[in-house]
């Protein structure tokens, strides 16, 4: 059975490349009717935090992302990775090291002045500290190195990557567990994706120089090795690798903002995979599309601009009654008033092609729902009698009707000698407190004639 994992470290929120890797992770067991495993490395003590611990799930949550076994928590198997250790050493696979920091300060300055590669030079293996007579301080803790194979190649398959082969002489004898227990990341993800049987490894290509590391240490615990597949780095239109700057926000953010997980997910699936030409599927047939061949070795760049058009169209196939829901908690949030205004489903059809997302939708239906403020400097004294007029010709309307309502308008305009942005813009402000909404018939016929009445004459008796 396939089985596979996403395993973020709790040190800040979900970012879009972690969601990208968990959604690829996620799929390829979907779709082949596996499992996929949530496993929290938390072994970073100073920067992982239990509230990153709660964005994370509450993100993948959002995106749909369902795990079907964990959340594990590398802190609560610290016993199990003392085990495995013990066991490299008694086989002569690991050993303890007691080097100080100043120790190994020491050594790589001395590299470098030769012009050599810092590195661990291996003093602790057991037969070289014996001949240098090396003897364990008793004031320091050790900690484990695994011992490195100092001769041949590390070879392994990538199942975006192709082939890829590592010399053994280009690696050190690497720390598998600290001096106060606590496994270095390349240890403690071989022993849980061993426990957890874990067959795909599928993660972001900036672990590909770990990968040798981990598979000597498979190799050393007589372990079959699971399938990698290293998928591209996410970068900004500059070509630079993804951050804040380019829009590359947490994405709770995206939420927040309004946008909605449907597209959000559609979009990472294009970041770096393809089926042809489509641009937009459902995730039952981003499914029934996905697999590892189709992910481009190349980077992808993200796009701020390709997912508000991508979050627009599917805002607008959503129906107006699931919008409704999602719009009206965000208007009562901005200290709107759902109570004295037209229904948030009428409001939502009326608005919905002109926002890219839940927050502008939002901030555009607040003119609904919100007092429109001071209007005064909008309202000149040439209109202010052709005002007096509309607001009359609308109070004898017995059709409240976006019809009836600019046939009122026009007659006025006309009467007046006036064009009708000279009428619809001082009639926006007052009404609505904006110069700018939809076609002024449609939105007056949803603001109501009592509401549209009470703020004209308001206006015209102050």
């Amino acid at each position: 059975m396939v089985r596979t994992r996403f395993a973020p470290s709790p040190t800040g929120y979900l970012h879009i490349g972690g969601a990208r890797t968990a959604l690829f992770s996620w799929a390829y067991a979907r779709k082949h009717g596996g499992k996929f495993i949530l496993r929290i490395e938390d072994t970073d003590l100073e920067r992982s935090t239990e509230s990153s611990v709660q964005a994370i799930l509450d993100a993948m949550r959002w995106l749909g992302l369902d795990w079907d076994e964990g959340p594990f928590f590398q802190m609560q198997r610290l016993g199990r990775y003392k085990e495995v250790a013990e066991k490299l050493i008694a086989q002569g696979k690991a050993y303890r090291c007691w080097a100080s920091k100043e120790d190994l300060d020491a050594m790589r300055e001395r590299q470098r002045e030769r012009g050599e590669k810092p590195r661990y030079d291996g003093r602790w293996r057991p037969e070289r500290a014996k001949a240098a007579g090396l003897v364990p301080p008793a004031d320091r803790a050790p900690v484990v190195r695994f011992r490195n194979p100092d001769e041949g190649d590390i070879v392994f398959h990538d199942l975006v990557k192709g082939s890829i082969t590592v010399a053994n002489a280009e690696l050190d004898d690497l720390v598998l567990l600290r001096a106060d227990g606590v496994p270095t990341y390349n240890f403690g993800v071989v022993v849980d994706d061993l426990d957890m049987n874990i067959t795909h490894v599928i993660r972001g290509d900036d672990h590909v120089n770990n990968t040798p590391r981990q598979v000597n240490i498979f190799q050393a615990l007589g372990a079959e090795l699971p399938k990698f597949a290293h998928v591209p780095m996410i970068l900004g239109a500059d070509g630079e690798r993804l951050s804040k700057r380019h829009g590359a926000v947490s994405v709770m953010q995206y939420e927040e903002d309004g946008y909605l997980p449907e597209a959000l997910v559609n979009y990472l699936a294009r970041l770096g995979w393809s089926h042809g030409d489509e641009e937009m599927f459902t995730v039952e047939q981003f499914l029934e599309w996905f697999d590892l061949a189709h992910i481009s070795r190349s980077a992808a760049q993200f796009n701020p601009e390709k997912l508000r058009w991508l979050n627009h169209q599917y805002l607008r196939q959503r129906p107006d009654a699931d919008l409704a829901k999602l719009v009206a908690p965000r208007i009562e949030r901005a200290g709107g008033k759902l109570a004295g205004g037209p229904e948030p489903l009428r409001v939502v059809a009326l608005l919905k092609e002109r926002s890219e997302t839940l927050a502008a939708l939002a901030g555009e239906a607040m003119m609904f729902y919100a007092e429109p403020g001071a209007a005064r400097s909008a309202v000149t004294a040439e209109v202010r009698p052709a005002l007096a007029e509309v607001a009359a010709a609308f109070s004898a309307l017995g059709d409240w009707r976006a019809e009836a309502i600019m046939s009122a308008i026009q007659a006025v305009i006309d009467k007046h000698k006036l064009k009708l942005p000279k009428l619809a813009m001082p009639l926006r402000m007052i009404v609505f407190g904006r110069t700018q909404t939809p076609n002024l018939g449609p939105v007056l016929a949803l603001a109501g004639k009592k509401r549209v009445l009470e703020r004209l004459q308001e206006h015209l008796a102050a």
